[in-house]
C-alpha cells in the first residue's frame, strides 16, 4: 500500500485532505432531500417548474465538467494544480448555496435555473479537484480504496452533522422551513473553513511532463474506452437510484409511512451515519474480493433491502431503523468503488498516452452524476405529477395518488441500482493488472525524472512547511 513514491499515507494526512469534501457532502443530501420539497411547499414553486429547472441546468451543463477536467490537467500555478482550483471554487459554491436556501417568495424558473447552474459549477470544481488530487496522492491499488474510504466516512459525518439540525431545531421553537434554511446556512459557513484549511495543509506534487495540449484523438480514445464507458453508466445508475429516493424521501416517509419530518430525519441520519462504518468496511472487503465484485454485492444487497421498505409498519421508527441502516451501509460503497476504479483506469491511460488525464476522467464521473441527479428529480417529479400527487402544504392527497407515490418511490431505485452493479460485471483491471501498470509507470517516471523533475508546489511558508513535512510520507516521488 503506497502513496506517491511507495510509502503509505498517514491517517492524519488523509483526514486533513478529506476535510475538503465537507461542504459538498453536507449539501448533497440537503439539496436533494430537503430543497425540492422546501421550494414546492414553502415557496409555492410548482413541481413542473422544479423538475424543468433541474433538467434544463443539466442540458446547459453538459460540457462543463469535461472542460473543467481539461483545464485542470493543464493547470500549473505557483500554488499547485488542484489546490488552486479548490480555493477558487469556494466563493462560487458558497454564494449560490446561500441564494438558493434563502430565496425570496415568488421566485420563478429563471431564478432557480441560474443559481442551480452556478451551484453545480461550484460543486463540480470542488468535487473534481479533490477527486483528481486524491488519485495523485495515492497511487497504489489498495491505497486508493483506503483514501476514498476515509473521504467517504468524513463526508458521511458532514452530512450527519447537517441533518442533526432538523432533529433539534423543533426543541428551539424553529419551524421546518427555518430548519431547512439553517442547514443551507451551515453549509455556506462550512465551505471556506473546511476547503481552504485542507488546501493549505495538504501536500501536492506535479510532474510537469504531464502538462499537455489538446489532442482530439487522445480524447476520443478516452471517451470510447470500454472501462470509461462502464464506469460512466455505473455512476449514472448508482446516482439515479439513491437520487430518485432522495427527491421523494420526505413525501414517501411522511405521506405513506406516516412519519413526522423529525422522525424522517432521524431515519435518514441512520441511513447516512452507518456509512461511517460502511465505507471503510467496504474498502476492506475490496482488498480481499476486488473492487468490482464488492460493488456488485453491495448493489444487490441494497436492492433486496428496498423490497422491505414498504413492509415497515407505519409510524414505527424502531422497525424502520434497521432497514434504513442496511440500505445506508450498502450505499456507502457505491461512489467509493467507482472513484477508486476510475483512478486505476487513469493510470492505464497515462501509461498508454504518456499524459495525465485524471481530471478529465473524474469529470466524466461528475458529469454522469449530475446528469443522473437532475434526471432523478425531473423524472420522478413528472411521474408524481402524472400520478396526481400534490406536495403543497395542507393538501390531502387521494388514495390513488398515495399509491402512485409508493410505487414510484420503490420501483425506480431497484432498477437503477441493479443496473449499476451489472455495468462492472467481468471487470478486468484488477489488483494484479494494476500492479503491472504501476511498475511500468514508476520505471518510466524514474527515467524521465532527470529531464523533467517532479516539483513541489506552494509558495507560502505554511504550504511549504506542509510539503516538506509530507515529503517522507509521499516518498519524495
Amino acid at each position: 500500500m503506497s502513496g506517491v513514491g511507495g510509502s503509505q499515507l498517514s491517517l492524519r494526512t488523509i483526514i486533513v485532505f478529506s476535510l475538503a469534501t465537507l461542504p459538498v457532502s453536507a449539501l448533497g443530501v440537503v439539496l436533494f432531500v430537503y430543497l425540492p420539497p422546501y421550494l414546492a411547499s414553502h415557496l409555492g414553486v410548482s413541481l413542473g417548474v422544479i423538475s424543468g429547472a433541474w433538467a434544463s441546468v443539466r442540458v446547459v451543463d453538459l460540457f462543463v465538467d469535461p472542460l473543467l477536467g481539461h483545464a485542470m490537467d493543464r493547470t500549473v500555478t505557483p500554488y499547485g494544480r488542484y489546490r488552486a482550483w479548490l480555493v477558487g471554487g469556494v466563493p462560487i459554491f458558497a454564494v449560490s448555496a446561500y441564494l438558493l436556501f434563502m430565496a425570496p417568495m415568488g421566485i420563478g424558473w429563471s431564478y432557480l435555473f441560474f443559481w442551480l447552474f452556478v451551484l453545480y459549477l461550484g460543486n463540480s470544481i470542488l468535487g473534481l479537484a479533490q477527486s483528481a488530487w486524491s488519485a495523485t496522492l495515492a497511487t497504489d491499488y489498495h491505497e486508493r480504496s483506503r483514501i476514498f474510504g476515509v473521504t467517504t466516512a468524513v463526508g458521511v459525518m458532514a452530512a450527519v452533522a447537517t441533518l442533526l439540525i432538523p432533529v433539534f431545531t423543533p426543541m428551539m421553537g424553529l419551524s421546518d422551513t427555518q430548519s431547512v434554511q439553517l442547514m443551507g446556512l451551515t453549509t455556506v459557513v462550512m465551505t471556506p473553513l473546511a476547503v481552504w484549511f485542507a488546501a493549505w495543509r495538504t501536500p501536492e506534487r506535479i510532474n510537469r511532463s504531464t502538462v499537455h495540449h489538446f489532442v482530439a484523438r487522445d480524447y476520443l480514445e478516452i471517451v470510447t474506452k470500454p472501462e470509461v464507458l462502464r464506469l460512466f453508466f455505473a455512476q449514472m445508475a448508482l446516482t439515479m437510484g439513491p437520487g430518485w429516493m432522495s427527491a421523494m424521501y420526505l413525501f414517501y416517509f411522511q405521506d405513506v409511512l406516516t412519519y413526522t419530518q423529525q422522525q424522517s430525519t432521524i431515519l435518514l441520519l441512520i441511513y447516512i451515519l452507518i456509512g461511517v462504518a460502511g465505507a471503510p468496511l467496504t474498502a476492506r472487503a475490496a482488498r480481499r474480493f476486488g473492487k468490482h465484485r464488492t460493488l456488485m454485492v453491495t448493489t444487490s444487497l441494497y436492492s433486496l433491502a428496498l423490497l422491505v421498505v414498504p413492509l415497515v409498519p407505519k409510524g414505527n421508527i424502531y422497525a424502520g431503523a434497521p432497514v434504513m441502516a442496511w440500505c445506508g451501509f450498502m450505499a456507502a460503497g457505491f461512489n467509493l468503488m467507482i472513484n477508486a476504479m476510475m483512478a486505476d483506469v487513469g493510470d492505464e491511460i497515462r501509461l498508454q498516452q504518456g499524459k495525465e488525464r485524471i481530471s478529465l476522467l473524474y469529470s466524466v464521473l461528475t458529469f454522469a452524476g449530475k446528469l443522473a441527479s437532475a434526471g432523478a428529480i425531473a423524472l420522478s417529479f413528472e411521474l408524481l405529477r402524472r400520478g396526481g400527487y400534490n406536495p403543497a402544504e395542507g393538501i390531502h392527497n387521494s388514495p390513488a395518488a398515495i399509491n402512485a407515490l409508493s410505487w414510484i418511490f420503490i420501483t425506480g431505485p431497484i432498477v437503477f441500482v441493479m443496473l449499476g452493479g451489472i455495468c462492472v460485471a467481468g471487470w478486468k483491471l484488477d489488483a494484479a493488472r494494476h500492479d503491472e501498470i504501476r511498475r511500468a509507470l514508476e520505471a518510466r517516471d524514474a527515467a524521465a525524472h532527470e529531464a523533467a523533475p517532479v516539483v513541489a508546489v506552494g509558495t507560502t511558508p505554511a504550504i511549504a512547511a506542509a510539503e516538506v513535512e509530507a515529503a517522507a510520507e509521499l516518498g519524495g516521488n
